[in-house]
């Protein structure tokens, strides 16, 4: 290893792009490294960090938002910086990146969702789940968007974990959700919902949901809603069967156990009810001016070339009215300005998380990927942890071999002070702990547990930033 990189006169400079699960724990093991002095800039576009733990996770699940204490002790690292209000293409460019940095790593996550490509999917009325989740989260660009919840009818198109989020909040009741860090104007909007009735569409069987077990479970325990099944959809079939005894997954018995439960216990009357179907697939969304029904295909599984359970649509059809539709059939990553991206699949193209150019294809030295825009949209939280710390031993691989870039202006005295010029107000992460404590202050006045700011102006001016 070039003896001059990584020691206290010129420690190794790192640029992490975006400040979600998969940077955190990039960081983390770049840390650990007892060889290396190595300074570490984390930057997001906007002021708060944590990626979707903030604006992903369902409110109702303030277990899982708890991993951010892991977050906070990397964060205090005297080594490690955080910029928040810096966006990558604009404010910090990637020709900076060479300027300043030996090596970066883009961590930016899969921020749109899959698109179904039928007929009426563009009506009003229809929305991506990524967009209703954001907006009930309380994400700036999203918290202005409208969802007409006069409805009594929504179909969520799905049956990962995000889906059972997006039918969980719309099936309960103000006083559970209310107990939460949901956005405020969120709950108000959704205490004078009127949808009754919530569909989750899965296009194969109950084998091959991706949800969790406590995800499914806890349908059954909500205020307001009855969770029910058809016995038929969720008994298994001939393939499907064969295929869980060849391969036993608990987690798969589990969930099947669950939601034969919900099939056969009779409903408790209560005032919503949440229909979960399997084997049905969406073919049309129709109405005049905006969503008033959902045309769907049962399906019937196949055994694929490749041994995978497939779908493929049969003759028989039915009609659910309705007048909300969200899809969540998977997310996709969005192209970074400079950076090589591969539209199909919604990653940055790389091999073993080194960047990998494929019109030259070569390996791009210094840049590095991780979590789902490395690998796409698969996992929870903690799958992020083993993806980081493979990307990171990358990178120290090739830094022995001086595979890195050479900074003309490798202080991080010198970034700050371009970010200065730019005007670029930059919020640190002693100034988001700041936020944190005003955000938890201005919650417990009102009996919650936090009331999220939701426009960066309001951000910046309790800073004193504006």
């Amino acid at each position: 290893m070039n003896a001059q990189i990584g020691t206290v006169e010129n420690p190794l400079r790192i640029a992490i792009i975006g400040s979600g699960p998969s940077g955190f724990y990039a960081a983390d093991h770049l840390q650990k490294q007892k060889d290396l002095i190595v300074q570490i800039d984390m930057f997001d576009r906007l002021p708060t960090p944590f990626g979707l733990v903030r604006g992903g996770v369902a409110p109702d699940h303030a277990k899982i938002k708890s991993v951010t204490k892991v977050y906070d002790k990397i964060a205090a690292d005297p080594n490690f910086r955080f910029y928040g209000n810096v966006e990558f293409g604009k404010d910090l460019t990637h020709a900076d990146m060479l300027k300043f940095y030996h090596q970066v790593i883009y961590a930016v996550g899969a921020q749109t969702d899959k698109r179904m490509e039928i007929p009426g999917e563009d009506l009003p009325g229809s929305h991506p789940a990524t967009e209703f989740v954001a907006w009930y989260n309380g994400h700036p660009d999203y918290r202005d968007y409208k969802f007409d919840l006069t409805q009594e009818c929504a179909v969520v198109v799905g049956v990962g974990n995000v889906a059972m989020d997006v039918a969980r909040i719309l099936a309960s009741s103000y006083d559970e959700l209310v107990k939460t860090d949901m956005a405020d104007y969120a709950l108000e909007a959704l205490k004078n919902s009127k949808v009754r009735e919530i569909y989750l569409l899965g296009r194969r069987g109950p084998a091959q949901a991706a949800f969790t077990n406590p995800e499914v479970k806890e349908l059954g325990e909500l205020e307001e809603t009855d969770a029910i099944a058809d016995i038929n959809e969720v008994t298994l079939d001939p393939l499907s069967k064969a295929a869980l005894e060849a391969n036993p997954d608990s987690t798969i018995q589990k969930n099947i156990e669950i939601m034969t439960g919900y099939a056969t216990q009779s409903p408790k009357g209560k005032p919503k009810k949440l229909f979960m179907r399997f084997l049905v697939s969406p073919v049309e969304i129709t109405g005049r001016d905006r969503v008033e029904a959902v045309k769907i295909v049962k399906n019937e599984l196949f055994q694929n070339k490749d041994g995978t359970l497939r779908p493929r649509a049969t003759d028989k059809f039915e009609t659910i009215k309705a007048g909300l539709v969200f899809r969540s059939i998977g997310y996709k990553g969005v192209a970074l300005p400079d950076i090589p991206f591969n539209d199909s699949w919604g990653v940055i193209p790389n091999k073993d998380g080194r960047v990998h150019d494929p019109k030259n294809d070569k390996i791009i030295e210094g840049e590095y990927v991780v979590g789902w825009i490395k690998r796409g949209p698969s996992g929870v939280i903690g799958t992020n942890k083993p993806d980081s710390q493979a990307t990171v031993n990358m990178m120290l691989e090739d830094l022995k071999q001086n595979k890195c870039f050479s900074p003309a202006l490798p202080k991080r005295e010198a970034l700050e002070s371009m970010l200065s010029e730019k005007k670029v107000k930059f919020v640190t992460f002693g100034e988001w702990q700041k936020l944190d404590q005003l955000e938890i202050q201005k919650g417990q006045a009102l009996g919650r547990p936090r009331l999220k700011y939701t426009r960066v102006d309001d951000m910046l001016g309790a800073l004193g930033k504006k």
